[in-house]
């Protein structure tokens, strides 16, 4: 096995989370079937290069991403691993089908009861309330986010203060989301999808300013903006899971002309750049298989030159007024 990731803080909880955690999205079905072999091997290709923090939701798989995350992990030691699931879809039980969202109270302590007999654990690191966003809601945001308000925040809030969970946040794609959930609810940490990555720093004037505020912490979902910054501007290249546009295209071709001088890998650079942000916790990319988490691995320990990113901002490929790895202070 290799050597352990580094591990940052999440918010003023007592949770440490790795830099390079292991999104579960992916090995759970959600982007399309993904053999219980294959999975499997992808999460003891995570353990075997370090990684010790797994992150997955009930809505992975309808509950198959937990089970198999908890299968994977029931002969670790559970306090070398931080484990974190989400809260607002509801696996229903025997004799039901079909998930639901649900961010009523009772509704939340039933996802959370559940999601704690599928990962076989009994307690959370830390839960995210999830997809508690327009792009999921439409029209209904408000009437959600009212239930979730009275509902699952409280219920977090709760589980926190008994033990039962360390850290607590909120899990979307909607900077303007967590800013509006700071308001009611302490949160550790905002788990969100692909607006800070390398290619997309959407929340950086709005979400980041909060967390310096109030002392939480960001993970970053999605830092490949769901494959471009991975695999490049080729063929078939997807951003935000639809076909590329020309100019995010000819972004993404600008860097990795730039990477090249450096000899460094579009992965490495997009993996690495969040972490330059002092309250950016860890990112969370979502593997399929035990070689992309390899590829993955490595590119995380890859050296980056600091000119790297300096150039990069020269070109205005980046803020000038952004940070970046190697700069940052890290909160410990």
């Amino acid at each position: 096995m290799t050597e352990c990731f580094p591990r940052r803080r999440l918010g003023a909880s007592g949770v440490f989370i790795d830099e390079l955690g292991f999104g579960g999205a992916t090995v759970g079905g959600l982007h399309g079937p993904v053999s219980e072999d294959e999975a499997q091997k992808t999460l003891s290709a995570a353990w075997e290069e370090g990684i010790r923090t797994y992150d997955t939701a009930p809505l992975y798989g309808a509950g198959e991403g937990e089970r198999r995350v908890g299968l994977f992990l029931s002969d670790k030691p559970r306090s070398t691993v931080t484990l974190s699931t989400k809260a607002g879809w509801l696996v229903p039980g025997a004799g039901h089908s079909g998930l639901r969202i649900e961010y009523s109270y009772a509704g939340t302590v039933e996802s959370l009861e559940r999601s704690l007999e599928r990962l076989g654990v009994s307690y959370f690191d830390a839960v995210f309330i999830h997809d508690l966003d327009p792009s999921n809601h439409g029209a209904e945001i408000n009437q959600r986010f009212r239930e979730a308000v009275t509902g699952a925040f409280q219920v977090l809030e709760e589980w926190r203060r008994r033990g039962r969970i360390g850290a607590i946040g909120i899990g979307v794609n909607d900077p303007n989301i967590c800013v509006a959930a700071a308001a009611h609810v302490q949160f550790d940490a905002f788990l969100i999808a692909g607006r800070y990555t390398l290619l997309d720093q959407g929340a950086l004037s709005t979400l980041l300013p909060l967390c310096a505020r109030i002392g939480a912490s960001i993970v970053v979902g999605a830092p490949f903006n769901t494959g471009i910054l991975a695999k490049g501007a080729g063929p078939g290249a997807t951003f935000a899971h639809l076909p590329a546009s020309a100019e995010v295209l000819a972004r993404v071709r600008a860097l990795q002309r730039c990477a090249a001088r450096y000899g460094v890998s579009l992965m490495a650079a997009a993996l690495q750049f969040p972490l330059g942000h002092r309250h950016v916790a860890s990112v969370l990319p979502g593997p399929r298989s035990a070689r992309q988490i390899r590829e993955v691995a490595a590119a995380m320990r890859t050296t980056i030159p600091c000119e790297f990113w300096r150039d990069l901002q020269r070109q205005g490929l980046l803020p000038s007024d952004v940070p970046v790895p190697g700069e940052a202070e890290v909160l410990l």
